[in-house]
């Protein structure tokens, strides 16, 4: 709906009529006065008998009268145009408001209007513009489906895994927390076999005897030793009577919590692992990974590098706090 101005129904000018035609009136009344005034003072100046002066007197009397009612008629019209510019006044006022509630809806409907336009407008940009990834994203993925169809597949490959048991040189490195040393096992349990033979003679009193050699570089071997009673049967079939000592096991003492080198150090020109596998022969020798259960992303890498060198490889998998060690009863490392 369209708002009318309240000032458009200055138009109509009825206060200003009115007020014209009261000083019309006015002005009337004043004249209608003035002439009776006149005539009532001509009356009395004239003679008893009448005469056309009287009779003209008594015409402006009637003159008068009748210009006083059509003053009083004014009047009343006037009051009835007075009581009718009000009610236009008291209907103009009411059609203004409602013309002002209206042109305010009005701003309002056309202010959500412009609120849904734009929420219209930023759901399209975020259609476009996830049409506009989602294309992109099938591009690169139709591209990385083409480069890998292209690209040439390297297959890592190592020597038919068949085991042997070692019965030749070996020697010992220890992987754990991704770090790489080499155990000196050679050399403590060299000392292992001098060791024992000084507490043989305990062997006599207890029954089992334990005792630690080295260290060696950063390990210790700790042993037990056991006293084995020949039985009856057998002293009588084999004529010997006695006892005789028994290694029952062995055992890795580590120096201190963190030992060897990370991957990237021992794999270096000049880092103890190489100074370690510079002393060994490669063909003769078999390698012994002691890998813990953190360290076989590590182990896969050291399989890598010394079957390169053409060592031989025997992996001996520990679970998390148990040592490395050894004891007759146990098994011989494999190698591949």
């Amino acid at each position: 709906m369209r708002a009318v101005p309240a000032d458009s129904f200055e138009g109509f000018g009825s206060d200003s009529f009115l007020d014209v035609v009261t000083n019309v009136v006015g002005i009337l009344i004043i004249l209608v006065v003035v002439v009776g005034l006149r005539v009532k003072n001509a009356h009395l100046a004239a003679p008893a008998e009448p005469s056309d002066a009287g009779r003209a007197l008594e015409g402006a009397q009637v003159t008068a009268l009748a210009l006083e009612r059509d003053v009083m008629a004014l009047a009343e019209r006037i009051r009835a145009l007075r009581l009718f510019g009000a009610r236009r006044f008291r209907e103009r006022a009411v059609l203004a408001t409602q013309a002002a509630a209206f042109e305010h809806a009005d701003r309002e409907r056309r202010r959500e209007l412009d609120t849904h336009a734009r929420g219209d407008a930023e759901l399209r940009d975020q259609l476009a513009a996830a049409q506009e990834s989602l294309q992109r994203l099938e591009r690169e993925l139709d591209e990385r489906k083409v480069d890998a169809a292209r690209r040439t597949i390297e297959i890592e490959t190592f020597p038919t895994p068949l085991s042997r048991t070692v019965d030749g040189k070996e020697a010992h490195f220890q992987l754990r927390a991704g770090r790489v040393v080499y155990i000196p096992l050679d050399v403590l349990l060299e000392q292992f076999k001098n060791d024992a033979r000084s507490h043989l003679w305990k062997l006599r009193d207890v029954p089992e005897v334990t005792a630690t050699v080295g260290p060696v570089d950063d390990f210790r071997l700790r042993y037990t030793l056991e006293r084995i009673d020949i039985a009856l049967d057998s002293q009588l079939a084999s004529g010997r009577a006695g006892s005789y000592a028994r290694l029952v096991k062995w055992t890795l003492i580590p120096s201190r919590g963190q030992l060897g080198e990370a991957l990237s150090e021992a794999l270096a020109p000049d880092s103890d692992f190489r100074r370690a596998l510079a002393t060994l022969k490669a063909r003769e020798t078999t390698v012994t990974l002691w890998t813990y259960e953190d360290s076989f992303a590590e182990f896969r890498a050291l399989r890598k590098e010394l079957f390169g060198l053409d060592f031989a490889i025997a992996g001996r998998p520990l679970p998390e706090g148990m040592p490395i060690g050894g004891s007759p009863d146990g098994s011989k490392s494999a190698a591949q």
